[in-house]
């Protein structure tokens, strides 16, 4: 398994290239760096937060309401894609930004890939942890890779129709 250190990981936040200054601390016991650090949930809901810590979520979090309000005060949170197949991440960012209201950096680690990152930004992720072996430069492209996008989402709330007809009607004279 490659090393999981974000520092050695082509980072991006809010669609610019970045550098990170939390380091990833994925083992429950490991000692805790000097740096600010994103740390398993249940380590960073047992700490008393003296440290600068911030947590990252399993693919199969529960986001229950209660969870979200915990959250709510976390300087960032992680949320882990162990493989670039499992698709339980973009919910929980959805649900973070649209049912909870989190306003804070969503950033997406793990298995993270260049052509996941236009789909990660539309669910509300502003910060993506690609894997090691992604390009950085072909990641800034993904990311403007559609000029418009038909569903709604975090970014676009209104569907592409909606917004056709309304720019149509703004187009047409009113019938009286």
């Amino acid at each position: 398994m490659p090393d999981q250190n974000a520092s050695v990981r082509p980072f991006i936040r809010g669609g610019k290239p970045a550098e990170d200054r939390w380091e990833l601390v994925r083992d429950e016991e490991a000692a805790l760096p000097d740096s600010p650090a994103i740390v398993p949930l249940s380590r960073w809901q047992a700490s008393e937060r003296g440290h600068e810590l911030a947590p990252w979520l399993s693919s199969d979090t529960e986001l229950t309401p209660e969870l979200a309000e915990e959250l709510s005060g976390a300087p960032l949170i992680a949320i882990d894609f162990p493989k670039f197949t499992d698709g339980r991440g973009y919910s929980l960012a959805r649900l973070l930004r649209e049912r909870y209201g989190y306003d804070g950096e969503i950033r997406a680690i793990g298995d993270v890939l260049v052509d996941q990152v236009f789909f990660l930004s539309r669910c509300g992720f502003d910060a993506l942890s690609l894997r090691e072996d992604q390009w950085l430069e072909d990641a800034l492209q993904a990311l403007n890779a559609f000029s418009r996008a038909y569903q709604p989402a975090v970014d676009v709330a209104e569907p592409l129709f909606r917004q056709r007809m309304r720019e149509a009607l703004e187009r047409e004279p009113a019938l009286a």
